[in-house]
């Protein structure tokens, strides 16, 4: 197994495992990114994203993404947007390879933590997740717009 930065040519399997990520947890409609668009945001003028693939036999059987967020209270960290492994390679120890490579580079990167979310059904992920005394917050809520040619809501149409 080797766990390297991950490169814009692999961009078309990294997406596929999105996709198998999005259908794990039953929400496959919601990929909505494009190739075209996803290798511009980690591989253009202005990257947003990094990754690190793990590659077993020559082929990338899983992947952690991250960017950076800015938090006003703590500052720059990480923000782990995806961390997946195919199905037949789980139980392996490539997630904690990753999240140690992930450790890493926060570190040398400076940041002050890594943060990140867990579906609450996702017994495995969490029991992975407690072995590195991760905190668990119940308070917040998850929220989001669309903004697309589908979403018309503005702030006119509230007041």
């Amino acid at each position: 197994m080797t766990i390297r930065a991950a490169e814009r040519a692999d961009c078309p399997r990294i997406m596929e495992l999105v996709h198998q990520l999005a259908v794990f947890e039953k929400a496959p409609h919601e990929v909505t990114v494009s190739r075209a668009e996803f290798e511009e945001a980690g591989f253009g003028t202005n990257p947003v994203w990094k990754a690190f693939v793990a590659e077993v036999n020559g082929k990338i059987e899983g992947f952690a993404l991250y960017y950076v967020r800015f938090s006003t209270w703590k500052g720059c960290r990480m923000y782990l947007e995806d961390l997946y492994i195919t199905e037949d390679f789980r139980g392996l120890g490539i997630g904690k390879r990753l999240l140690e490579t992930l450790m890493q580079e926060a570190r040398e990167k400076g940041f002050n933590g890594i943060t990140w979310q867990v579906l609450e059904w996702n017994e495995p992920a969490i029991k992975f997740y407690k072995r590195y005394n991760a905190r668990f917050d119940n308070e917040w809520v998850n929220v989001s717009v669309e903004l697309n040619e589908h979403s018309k809501t503005s702030l006119q149409e509230i007041i």
